[in-house]
């Protein structure tokens, strides 16, 4: 089964050496030449969808095994890789502030590849709702701050982005593929996979949460002065906790679900009333329409309709030339270079013929084998 969707990773600080990096640049340039060349342009996008293949690339591209860097420096590796070179595939996006070019990326990808503007504003679309869904629709405490749009020209795409909780330390690490992809905002990772699982999770992707989603909706189209009545009624000024009547209860003692809402965004409330969205992946869509918002109208749906949302956390490698900090063993600086010398020749005499490029490709297949083998710590 095609696997798409998280994988979980330690917040780490640092940067990876220049030295590095243009290996990484020269070492992915063979890679992606062998693989377009060989199984075509989709096929790429397919594993970078796969959280498992991305690892094991960034592994083989000697960076660490564990590290949220692994997404945010391998990203920026393809990206400079792909773009500056002709494979028929780019990356809009990245980290940060980069991230937030990804729409005027998109324009100048989509006028490369000769996109109708139809076809561009799609992509932008896309971009935009894999973002809101990992960031509001699921709410696992993860907050995007990596976004990397893979696209080809056939017109099909991948995402991986990347969000950190600072709280815990961990970053998150979320892949789309566009072939995966029936509704935004019904499990469209297809497959989650993680290290870990938190809970409560609101998923308001997951199957169990339709209702909710279409009560969500509903209460979105009404005026929203009605939902403020409903919202300041949970909670009466007057209203208290036990902590007061037991005095020796200690803090960390007290278990909480953090289901209320205090700070709707009440300007997107009052844009959906005025576009009366169809679906939830509108309403979800709609400026404004954050975490907070979609959270205190899943708790109306649930409480007073009895629409119950999920609150189920819908949620691995081997290295061939070591990791930047020395774990599991030092970069084989000389080992990362005969690869890369390898995958070169191999790209160029493939162009021989069909058939010495077959032999080439079982060629470099039995060194790569050979060179794992030689490169596994013992």
């Amino acid at each position: 089964m095609r696997r798409t969707g998280t994988a979980e990773l330690g917040l780490h600080p640092g940067r990876a050496p220049s030295w590095l990096t243009s290996k990484m640049i020269k070492l992915s340039k063979g890679i992606l030449e062998a693989m377009v060349d060989d199984l075509g342009k989709d096929e790429v996008l397919k594993r970078l969808a796969d959280p498992f293949w991305f690892q094991a690339l960034a592994n083989t591209l000697a960076y660490d095994w564990d590290s949220s860097g692994t997404t945010t420096v391998v990203c920026g590796v393809l990206k400079n890789t792909l773009n500056k070179g002709d494979f028929g595939i780019a990356i809009a996006g990245g980290k940060g502030r980069t991230s937030r070019k990804t729409p005027e990326e998109l324009l100048k990808i989509g006028e490369r590849f000769g996109f109708s503007t139809n076809r561009i504003e799609m992509l932008r679309y896309s971009s935009k709702m894999t973002a809101k869904v990992d960031n509001t629709a699921i709410q696992d405490g993860y907050q995007l701050y990596h976004h990397a749009f893979i696209v080809s020209e056939n017109g099909k795409w991948a995402v991986v982005q990347q969000g950190m909780n600072e709280n815990t330390k961990m970053a998150r690490r979320y892949h789309w593929l566009s072939d995966s992809v029936k509704r935004f905002t019904v499990e469209p990772h297809e497959a989650i996979v993680g290290s870990k699982s938190k809970n409560p999770v609101l998923d308001m992707t997951a199957t169990s949460s339709e209702n909710c989603r279409k009560t969500s909706t509903d209460l979105a189209n009404d005026n929203p002065k009605k939902l403020a009545r409903i919202f300041n009624s949970f909670r009466t000024k007057e209203q208290s906790s036990l902590k007061p009547w037991i005095p020796d209860l200690k803090e960390e003692n007290i278990k909480t679900m953090n289901v209320y809402t205090s700070r709707p965004n009440w300007k997107a409330l009052e844009r959906a009333y005025e576009i009366r969205p169809r679906d939830y992946e509108e309403l979800l869509s709609i400026r404004g329409m954050g975490p907070s918002t979609v959270r205190g109208l899943a708790m109306i749906s649930n409480l007073i309709y009895g629409s119950e949302p999920s609150w189920r956390d819908p949620v691995k490698y081997t290295f061939a030339f070591g990791g930047k900090d020395g774990i599991p063993f030092p970069v084989k600086r000389n080992a990362m270079d005969e690869a890369t010398t390898v995958l070169e020749n191999a790209i160029k005499q493939s162009k021989l013929g069909e058939n010495n490029k077959l032999h080439m490709i079982r060629r470099l297949r039995r060194l790569i084998e050979k060179m794992e083998t030689q490169s596994t710590p013992r």
